[in-house]
């Protein structure tokens, strides 16, 4: 197929000088006319030299320096805000810790051009352990985690594209006419679940989100048990879910949130986080009447797909190797695949 579609790259990056040498290099790789292609780098205030080292050795990059740390989800905003005035078609959004195969984007764009699509993501293997993968398509399960699916699994042979509920914001291309009905990532996220967000909200929008199994790239990825990751993590879901469900679906989901609350409760105080998973739940107290009305706009403006539609692709289980536990496994997984089930039974709406 003829590549005749504008692409503009952005990758948040902070204090990623360790990442840049490889990135750059795959990303200067890339076979795509130049033409089309428009590379941007958001800096979020590092102070390790990488803004240095772009210039002097991809002075082509372009750049925008933010004066503090505005996170993934504004960093990236900042980014689709540039996109625009660009006029591109798509939009990628691209980690500064991925190394690209030479024709990844050009099998994105591919994918894109097909009827409805809004979303493609790359198939994303680990690196350095690079025949194992980090997700083949991430899942949504339906209390709001968010997890790559297929995690440390090895490669699998498949090369037609295939649905996915959400795209990773590490390595995914977006058709620029989506966005102008979605939007990018939600502000009030930071870090953490804007991917989740911005998936869940395309869908509701009627549109598809692919899966390229030929567009490959490698991500240098490492599962961080932070305690202020956790706070994000458990908040974060809470505004995707509180924001993007019928009301009808929350209260017959709420059983199983609390249950789930109450488990992740026990967990937070097991693994020295319950501080942050208090925190969580006041950041959500104070900014319920914003969530709300933001919700407003997620219902009544860009809805145009039933609950039971959205539902078809989320899993009851939670299923990623590094939160892997016996009481998740053997109790709470199970439990959670029958409540889902019955769930989805009484969701006509």
């Amino acid at each position: 197929m003829e590549q005749n579609k504008s692409v503009a790259i952005i990758t948040p990056s902070y204090n990623g000088l360790r990442y840049l040498p490889d990135f750059l290099s795959s990303l200067s790789e890339t076979d795509y006319p130049q033409k089309l292609l428009k590379i941007l780098i958001i800096d979020n205030n590092s102070t390790d030299g990488s803004v240095e080292y772009i210039k002097k050795n991809y002075p082509q990059i372009e750049i925008i320096q933010n004066a503090s740390n505005l996170g993934f989800t504004e960093g990236n905003n900042i980014g689709y805000a540039w996109a625009l005035e660009q006029n591109v078609d798509y939009l990628v959004l691209l980690n500064q810790d991925i190394i690209v195969e030479k024709q990844w984007l050009r099998y994105l764009v591919e994918s894109a051009q097909g009827h409805n699509v809004a979303a493609v993501q790359a198939k994303l293997m680990l690196h350095p352990e690079t025949n194992l993968l980090n997700s083949y398509g991430n899942a949504i399960q339906f209390l709001g985690f968010g997890y790559c699916n297929n995690y440390r699994q090895l490669d699998k042979p498949g090369t037609e594209p295939f649905e996915v509920p959400y795209p990773s914001g590490a390595a995914c291309l977006l058709k620029m006419s989506a966005l102008a009905k979605t939007g990018l990532f939600y502000s009030r996220l930071f870090m953490y679940h804007e991917d989740v967000d911005l998936g869940w909200k395309l869908r509701l929008a009627g549109y598809k989100i692919l899966l390229e199994p030929k567009a490959v790239v490698y991500h240098k990825y490492s599962f961080s048990k932070a305690k202020y990751k956790f706070y994000y993590l458990e908040r974060n879901r809470y505004f995707v879910m509180l924001k993007n469900y019928k009301l009808a679906t929350l209260l017959v989901l709420a059983p199983a949130l609390i249950a789930m609350e109450l488990g992740m409760i026990f967990f937070s105080l097991l693994n020295g986080w319950f501080k942050e998973k208090i925190s969580g739940w006041g950041s959500l107290i104070w900014q319920l009447p914003a969530i709300l009305r933001d919700r407003l706009k997620t219902q009544f403006k860009l809805r145009q797909v039933k609950d039971k539609e959205i539902l078809r692709l989320f899993t009851g289980s939670i299923k990623f190797q590094d939160v892997k536990n016996p009481l998740l496994v053997y109790v709470a997984n199970p439990l959670l695949e029958i409540y889902f089930w019955l769930a989805k039974k009484i969701i006509f709406w």
